[in-house]
């Protein structure tokens, strides 16, 4: 039986979350979807997603929040962030903790889709 990939979308956004689902559907993956980073952190499903797919302006918890007290817990998941509000220093930060992108909104469903199966694919 063939593992379905997990992606977990993180969005305080509804339009993005609705959105992002039907194209995580599309594309063949299971997806779990979350309004905060704090719901995400506070999900008692057994197991981490194979992806997460993350705005980094979120109100309580950011994006890149989220990120850092993932890394010290000791969870290195593949990230792919998105945001309206791109900085030079937010993309250089996220990126060099490790995440695979970080996308401008609105995000283009092709980038979605590139980074998903690079990150995915078989080895």
């Amino acid at each position: 039986m063939t593992h379905q990939p997990i992606i977990a979308v993180i969005d305080d956004d509804e339009g993005v979350r609705i959105a992002l689902t039907s194209l995580i559907r599309a594309l063949g993956y299971a997806v779990r979807v979350y309004g905060s980073a704090i719901d995400f952190l506070n999900e008692s499903r057994s197991g981490d997603p194979d992806c997460l797919i993350c705005d980094i302006q979120m109100p309580q918890l950011s994006g890149d929040q989220l990120q850092a007290r993932l890394i010290a817990a000791g969870r290195k998941l593949p990230i792919i962030f998105m945001t309206a509000f791109p900085t030079a220093l937010t993309r250089q930060r996220v990126l060099a903790a490790g995440a695979h992108a970080i996308l401008d909104k609105p995000v283009d469903g092709d980038a979605i889709a590139h980074h998903l199966e690079s990150l995915l694919a078989p080895s």
